[in-house]
């Protein structure tokens, strides 16, 4: 499945949500499209669960010093 349908579908799925249920639907549609693409990503073994919680500003610190 290329990835501009599934755009399509994300995009046709949240004005769904918007329309019949207006925009908390819309948000909760949008969240958990969102964790399901983190999960999705990390099943494929795309991502890592390091990444996530890696803080980034701990390159800048070691320069520092």
């Amino acid at each position: 499945m290329s990835m501009a349908l599934v755009g399509l579908l994300a995009g046709m799925a949240l004005a769904f949500a918007g329309y019949f249920g207006g925009f908390g639907a819309f948000l909760l549609v949008a969240a958990l499209g969102a964790v399901g693409f983190v999960a999705g990503r990390f099943l494929d073994g795309d991502l890592e669960a390091g990444d996530l919680f890696r803080g980034r500003g701990r390159e800048r610190d070691e320069r520092r010093r």
